[in-house]
């Protein structure tokens, strides 16, 4: 792969136009992507127009009845086989990856086996769980329940984690028997193309997986808008969902909704604080902070704050740029994130850019962590999307939920305690949609989704299975 190689769309089971030429579909314009490690161009592909959505979807019309109609068994062995088709192309993935997003190699790592786990997940449960039940009502009575495809499905992805988050979306899709136009971010398009490609090749019929690049004003305002579209997914910003909510309300059809998160990671004095901490920064580098469910928002009690801000900080010193975390992926949430450090003096550690060394050539910002905030100040309220960490200080119980539940978010929160039931019975009253105690996992089988301007709907998970189904009954009377 060079930095020339050019990019089409995939309609219909291959690249699109089919002519084999240069020229872009319709005409129509590329788009360059960027390495965010060294802010060199990278490759590029085809702005999609409402006229590539039009075809995408056609082509998904065509193909979904067929698919549909497969067994939950054959459509299981057709996503095992794409579920094998990641795994075994996971170098070029990550290749792909990296080249867009500037992503450590751990990192991507676990993204690509995360992608290849929705495949795996789904293809087991849909066996179990896509299908419906018998309704008893007496003799002379047959009453049962049946899950159905919505028939076209559009997914918009975005650019932080452009592969898990198609996955994430399109395993329980497709496991349902649903037809997908997807529209990745532009900033990073490729490895979902390279996606599609290796469905094909796994056995997916032509035109049930689609995938249309470009811009979401043009491509992805289309996708929304389009008729032929009976349901939509999208993960990204809060303007942007509210955007697609209204579309969506106007269609009268179902949406699902990931957005923004500022996540409470709470910690109480008699908890492992060596594995909170951990945690903690953890939160910061993953991803470099570009994740909506990070908790960076740490709430510590009052008796341990320093200590834990403290160690907190010794462990963020010694993060490397492109060992331990990666750069920002866009050139947009680069500068939006130093707009926030600019306006916030008093940072404990980081604040800034890096000025000297490779990770000056890049996107890179020093992973930063502000002490006792105000929680009414903008860094404490607003989704910074970047390697910055606030904590708060809570006197009691009473006080950690109060901070926990201050904020216009709700997608996930953390919680450590040496006092399990403390911990559960917090659980239950955060307001969030996902809460991990003590370290608890959140994995494939979890279901993922917000509370508030976090979004509504839930991805992972059986939820996940059903919110791609709707549920039909049919009664007939035997005599």
């Amino acid at each position: 792969m060079t930095a020339t190689t050019r990019h089409r769309h995939w309609i219909d089971g291959g690249d699109a136009p089919p002519d084999g030429g240069d020229a872009p579909p319709d005409g129509g314009s590329r788009l360059t992507t960027l390495d965010p490690a060294t802010r060199e161009p990278g490759d590029e592909i085809a702005a999609g127009t409402a006229a590539d959505v039009d075809r995408a979807v056609a082509a998904a019309e065509r193909a979904r009845h067929g698919w549909a109609a497969l067994s939950p068994a054959g459509r299981s062995a057709v996503l095992h086989r794409i579920a094998d088709a990641i795994e075994a192309d996971a170098d070029t993935l990550m290749d792909l990856e990296r080249a867009c997003t500037g992503k450590i190699p751990a990192q991507l790592r676990l993204e690509v086996d995360l992608s290849a786990q929705y495949f795996r997940y789904y293809a087991g449960v849909v066996r179990a769980a896509g299908q419906g039940s018998v309704v008893e009502q007496g003799a002379g009575v047959h009453t049962y329940t049946r899950y159905e495809p919505y028939g076209v499905v559009g997914v918009i992805t975005p650019w932080n984690l452009p592969l898990n988050q198609a996955c994430r979306a399109l395993a329980p899709a497709l496991a349902m028997g649903n037809a997908v136009v997807a529209k990745p971010s532009e900033f990073t398009s490729v490895s979902t193309l390279r996606l599609a490609r290796l469905a094909s090749r796994a056995g997916l019929p032509d035109g049930v997986l689609n995938v249309v690049t470009g811009t979401g004003p043009e491509a992805g305002a289309a996708l929304a808008a389009h008729p032929g579209v009976r349901r939509l997914a999208f993960t990204g910003s809060v303007a942007t969902g509210r955007r697609l909510a209204e579309v969506a309300a106007g269609r009268l059809i179902p949406l699902t909704l990931e957005l923004g998160g500022k996540s409470p990671l709470l910690v109480f004095a008699d908890a492992d604080l060596e594995r909170a901490v951990a945690a903690a920064v953890a939160a910061l580098a993953a991803n470099s902070g570009q994740v909506c469910s990070a908790t960076t928002r740490l709430l510590v009690e009052e008796s341990v704050h320093d200590e834990v801000v403290e160690r907190v900080v010794a462990a963020v010193e010694k993060l490397q740029p492109g060992v331990d975390f990666g750069p920002l992926i866009t050139e947009a949430q680069y500068e939006k994130v130093l707009g926030f450090l600019a306006g916030t003096p008093g940072a404990v550690t980081g604040g800034g850019p890096y000025t000297e060394g490779p990770a000056a050539r890049g996107l890179y910002i020093r992973p930063t962590v502000y002490a006792r905030v105000d929680p009414a100040a903008r860094i404490a309220r607003e989704e910074v999307f970047g390697p910055v960490l606030v904590t708060m200080a809570f006197r009691d119980e009473a006080d950690a939920l109060a901070l926990a539940n201050d904020t216009d978010y709700g997608l996930v929160a953390a919680l450590w305690s040496g006092d399990l039931a403390r911990g559960l019975r917090l659980a239950e009253r955060i307001d969030a949609g996902q809460v991990a105690v003590n370290g608890g996992p959140l994995t494939v089988e979890t279901p993922f989704g917000g509370y508030k301007r976090s979004g509504y709907g839930r991805e992972k998970g059986l939820a996940a299975l059903h919110e791609y189904a709707q549920l039909k009954t049919v009664s007939a009377q035997l005599w």
